[in-house]
């Protein structure tokens, strides 16, 4: 069976995460809590979230998108913008029951920060290499270098050194409960990249689904092995029964 894969978004165009998590051979699923999303232009099947249940679905995708609350870490406002406190609930109720039936989670830039919150840990709310990562108005997504980790998942994907995409202001600062830092940022240290040392959960601070498909580049690595991984990690948890295997699966995926 196709993975199914929920997607948790509010009034947001999420088509090429769409299109890659297909392309991946896996069935996305937005999952919204305004009615009127269910009708809108999207290619995408919409579900209400009053109709969710954890159970129907083999992964979750976090996708990009605008800050989380700092209150949500304990902080003040410095430097967070266009914040969305129903998106923050929405996107952590649902990360929460994936979390308690410990199935696979994907986070990919906000999805990657919002994962480090939930785990206890905190946001640099502005970084001070901002102009490193972050692409002005109108500017193509920035180009930089990053390192990975001996023996984590991205250097089995894309070897010690690789060069990504990059659009955010924000990053990891302190890392949360059971967060394992697997890449950073070259130039800077800034977090790249993470996964969680007991859980299926994995995070990218860039943009793997504007590195493929349509979107793929020349300057970048190809970013649906990010996608084939997550993948290959639901169709095994699903075969093999999530709860008593997923910790063995990842080893044996990580080579641990």
């Amino acid at each position: 069976m196709r993975p199914r894969i929920a997607v948790p978004e509010i009034n947001q165009n999420v088509s090429n995460y769409i299109n890659a998590l297909r392309g991946a051979g896996m069935e996305p699923v937005v999952i919204s809590v305004q009615t009127e999303q269910i009708d809108n232009k999207y290619q995408q099947e919409y579900l209400d979230y009053s109709g969710f249940h954890v159970n129907a679905y083999d992964g979750l995708l976090l996708p990009g998108g605008w800050d989380v609350n700092p209150i949500r870490y304990g902080q003040e406002n410095n430097g967070s913008k266009e914040i969305r406190d129903d998106l923050d609930t929405l996107q952590l109720a649902v990360l929460d029951e994936f979390v308690q039936e410990k199935k696979p989670v994907l986070g990919i830039c906000r999805g990657e920060q919002l994962i480090n919150v939930y785990f206890g840990g905190t946001l640099i709310q502005h970084l001070a290499t901002s102009i490193r990562h972050f692409p002005l108005k109108d500017e193509p997504d920035k180009i930089h270098d990053a390192v990975a980790m001996k023996g984590s998942w991205l250097e089995k994907l894309y070897g010690a050194a690789f060069t990504h995409n990059s659009s955010h202001h924000q990053a990891v600062d302190k890392p949360g409960d059971g967060i394992v830092i697997d890449s950073w940022s070259a130039a800077d240290g800034v977090v790249e990249a993470y996964h969680h040392a007991e859980l299926p959960v994995f995070a990218v601070q860039w943009h793997p689904e504007r590195m493929c498909l349509a979107h793929a580049r020349t300057d970048t690595v190809d970013g649906m092995k990010v996608f084939d991984f997550f993948a290959r990690l639901c169709c095994d948890l699903q075969e093999a029964g999530r709860r008593t295997h997923a910790h063995d699966i990842m080893s044996d995926m990580l080579g641990l």
